[in-house]
């Protein structure tokens, strides 16, 4: 019982939520529709009794424009979760190569403690650079002023952090409990996959759906809503319901192709259902630094 009202609590909050939702974005598109339908029955009422077309072909294009909708969504939230999975493999890789670093690196507590931090500095550094972002803040934290000015003085941020942890596995190599060859290599082939996942976000970056999918659906729509009061005006008793019936039909399939517009853009903040980058480089550092901890105290235990 509690958990079938904790569940109506939830719809109800979703749909009365004024985030996360597309509908306030094509609110003036709608009522621009609206508006229209209400000029096309005055003048059916006053001036142009026989302002009618046929409703069935409407009806068929309905189904069309339906079609295209769903396969322009399904489109963008494919991008969406590719990005989503993408950022789960940094994700994994930057726990695998800190815990390959602290299990087989060497004991230094200077040496550990750079390298869990530079670690941590890859994801901040990517979303930075899929975010458009010259700077990223959280990195003075990390690895001080210093270090983190000579990042965000490079051209590619990340690629510069994870320069710097190819150097600080090579001073694994060198150390005197220095890490041994196989785990040398692991280590590579982790931060090696770091750089693949953000490679493939920044695919999704740079190539967005095609252009003129998007033109030719959004004209099709247009026509579609703009020739739709034509058609219902012989289908009600009470013609007056055209408008009415028209906005709420326009808002309906605006929302559809909003909707598709905002997955395809997973690391864009102004995209209402955007990636939580923000959140899942946070929970890296958190986890990165929790391991470095308790590594410490096992060491202490020694």
């Amino acid at each position: 019982m509690t958990g079938s009202l904790t569940g109506t609590r939830r719809v109800w909050s979703e749909v009365l939520s004024p985030q996360g939702g597309a509908s306030w974005r094509v609110l003036p598109a709608s009522l621009a529709f609206g508006l229209f339908a209400i000029l096309v029955y005055l003048f059916y009422l006053y001036i142009c009794p026989d302002l009618t077309i046929e409703v069935s072909p409407h009806e068929i294009a309905g189904v069309l424009l339906g079609l295209l909708l769903v396969l322009r969504t399904n489109a963008g939230y494919d991008r969406w979760w590719e990005a989503r999975k993408l950022w789960g493999g940094i994700v994994n890789q930057a726990r695998n190569l800190a815990l390959i670093g602290l299990t087989h690196g060497p004991a230094d507590a200077r040496w550990r403690e750079r390298f869990i931090r530079w670690t941590a500095a890859f994801a901040w550094a990517a979303k930075a650079r899929l975010r458009g972002e010259s700077a990223a803040p959280e990195l003075v934290l990390l690895l001080g002023e210093n270090e983190a000015a000579r990042v965000h003085a490079a051209e590619h941020m990340a690629l510069c952090v994870a320069l710097q942890i190819d150097e600080l596995l090579r001073q694994a190599c060198q150390h005197e409990n220095s890490m041994d060859r196989f785990a040398f290599l692991q280590a590579q082939r982790e931060r090696a996959g770091l750089i693949d996942h953000l490679g493939g976000c920044e695919r999704i970056l740079s190539t967005p759906l095609a252009k003129v999918y998007s033109v030719t659906i959004r004209r099709f729509l247009l026509f579609y809503l703009a020739t739709l009061p034509f058609a219902l005006l012989h289908k009600f008793e009470k013609e007056w319901l055209v408008p009415l019936v028209t906005l709420v039909i326009a808002h309906a399939v605006l929302m559809l192709d909003q909707l598709g517009v905002e997955l395809q853009q997973p690391f864009a903040t102004r995209s209402i259902n955007h990636l939580p980058l923000d959140t899942i480089c946070r929970n890296i550092e958190k986890d990165l630094m929790g391991l470095l901890a308790l590594s410490d105290a096992s060491a202490k235990r020694r």
